[in-house]
């Protein structure tokens, strides 16, 4: 009965709606927007809503998942159940051995 409630709450919390104050909190949030690699191969487009969709060379929709900013450190949760993280070190996104500036 515990693991059914669980799995109850689990889906309601991740079904939830953003609020109004949240999108807005988060689209003023600084590191929203677009960061590339030097060459531009790999673009992660960090959006106001929690979400975020990763570009790899022509492949627009690479990776498509949601975030959550903790200070200057960015975790990541693909759709498909990757995840991966970086942190932003003077206005600069290190993530996986990348390295993406602010576009």
């Amino acid at each position: 009965m515990q693991r059914i409630f669980s799995a109850l709450v689990a889906a309601t919390f991740l079904t939830q709606p953003v609020t109004a104050e949240e999108t807005e909190m988060q689209a003023n949030h600084p590191y929203v927007g677009l960061w590339v690699t030097e060459d531009g191969y790999i673009r992660h487009e960090i959006l106001p809503n929690g979400r975020y969709v990763e570009a790899r060379g022509t492949h627009e929709r690479a990776y498509e998942g949601r975030y959550e900013v903790t200070g200057t450190h960015i975790e990541y949760w693909d759709d498909t159940g990757f995840t991966a993280d970086g942190d932003f070190i003077d206005d600069v996104l290190h993530h996986a051995g990348m390295i993406l500036y602010r576009q």
